[in-house]
């Protein structure tokens, strides 16, 4: 289960390389490949996939070693939050400018070196010890991880010309899922060899190939930037709100995918408590999982196509709904390596196509005048229910037994595809 705001860029890049790519002459899309802005995306994409779920899969897997309850595992959530209202600072960065490096790369260099700082703190601190501690360089590191992704994403948008934007975006979410495989398959893997201190040290290492590429990409040259942050912020909002049905579409957004999310919440400790080990859940779950994902991704933009986005969001709702379930079975048959690979096969195929049709769908409903605000706002609230929601899941599977749990988590997937019956006559 990927379930980062890269995720949200798929579908729609394979449409744009799918229409595009045919029109390209191969000698020119190598020397595109080749060039030095390609490069700044997939270094800065692995910069950014890096910390994710080291506030998250590693982070619960270090916590549930120490013996943290389940129920403070699942308020682990929480330090989500910055990834999810990053909008609401996003705008200073367009606004003002440090008196180094210029606009986008002084930026970057300060917050990935707060983040290589943060990270170092957080595998410093010692969960047995002092929770509320190892909390603040957790939420440290989202912060600072969300405020990297910002700063990416702009610069990336400014320095790629227009018809490099679908290639240089796609290694750009390449980079950024080797980034996600290393923390999280490379992490855990790491963690049964030496302490997660000496992990999350590897970690924070691993980042300076992205301080060394920001200290040596030009800055982007952009004619004029927002003098104001009404333009940025106000608006895309009064925009959107004028529009017929926003509000249940945004409630579609904040439902879609729910279920996913609570169950993707407590699989570490799941796994962990039915008897796997580290490494076979590094090397299942994360590695094996990593490319079911992407042939998940690429299968629902095929799809899509055919079958059009309305289409598309039932059909893959029914089959990650589905997916969840697996779960539930997986708790009855216990520690099987074979039954491991074939729901994580299932759950990760479809959990892409989910996502695929997904960010295709936030894409279209977006204006063209607004499109980078209004896009980053929806992905923003399309994160709520992965913090809020999965807030509560410790304690609901301490609560209910896993079995159950995971049947609940496939039934709350429902109301978000019955609301696709209220969204369809407004696409």
């Amino acid at each position: 289960m990927i379930n980062r705001a890269t995720d949200t860029f798929s579908a729609a890049l394979f449409i744009h390389l799918s229409t595009n790519l045919n029109a390209m002459a191969p000698q020119s899309i190598i020397t595109i490949l080749l060039n030095r802005r390609m490069l700044v995306a997939l270094v800065m994409g692995f910069s950014c996939g890096l910390p994710l779920l080291l506030t998250a899969s590693v982070l619960q897997a270090w916590m549930k070693e120490a013996g943290v309850d389940l129920t403070t595992i699942g308020l682990s959530a929480l330090l989500g939050l910055p990834y999810t209202l990053k909008f609401v600072w996003a705008p200073l960065f367009d606004r003002y400018r440090l008196p180094i490096l210029g606009r986008r790369r002084g930026w970057l260099l300060v917050t990935q070196l707060s983040l290589m700082a943060a990270l170092i703190w957080l595998g410093a601190s010692n969960p047995s010890l002092n929770l509320m501690i190892l909390a603040l360089a957790a939420l440290a590191v989202a912060f600072f991880s969300a405020s990297q992704d910002i700063v990416v994403d702009a610069y990336r948008r400014e320095d790629l010309p227009d018809h490099e934007l679908g290639l240089g975006s796609s290694l750009y979410i390449n980079g950024y899922r080797v980034g996600m495989l290393l923390a999280s398959g490379g992490g855990l893997i790491l963690a049964d060899h030496i302490p997660f201190s000496m992990v999350y040290l590897i970690m924070a290492l691993c980042l300076l190939p992205g301080v060394l590429t920001t200290l040596l990409t030009p800055e982007p040259t952009v004619e004029s930037f927002p003098a104001t942050l009404k333009s940025a912020v106000v608006d895309p909002l009064k925009e959107y709100f004028s529009r017929h049905q926003a509000f249940w579409m945004l409630a579609f957004i904040l439902m879609y995918k729910i279920g996913d999310t609570m169950a993707a919440a407590m699989t570490t400790p799941f796994y962990l408590d039915i008897g796997f080990s580290k490494t076979q859940i590094g090397t299942v779950v994360k590695l094996f999982g990593f490319w079911a994902t992407v042939g998940g991704t690429i299968a629902g933009g095929i799809a899509m196509i055919r079958l059009g986005i309305i289409r598309s969001l039932w059909i893959f709702g029914v089959l990650q709904a589905l997916s969840t379930a697996g779960f539930a079975l997986l708790a009855s048959l216990g520690p099987s390596v074979t039954a491991l690979s074939a729901v994580i096969a299932f759950e990760n195929l479809s959990g892409g196509m989910g996502t695929s049709a997904f960010a295709a769908y936030m894409a279209s409903i977006t204006n063209k005048r607004f499109t980078a605000t209004q896009y980053a706002l929806l992905t923003s609230l399309m994160g709520i229910p992965r913090v809020l929601a999965a807030a509560p899941t410790g304690y609901l599977a301490t609560q209910m037994g896993w079995w159950s749990f995971f049947i609940l988590c496939t039934l709350i997937a429902i109301p978000g595809l019955l609301l696709l019956l209220r969204i369809k006559a407004t696409h």
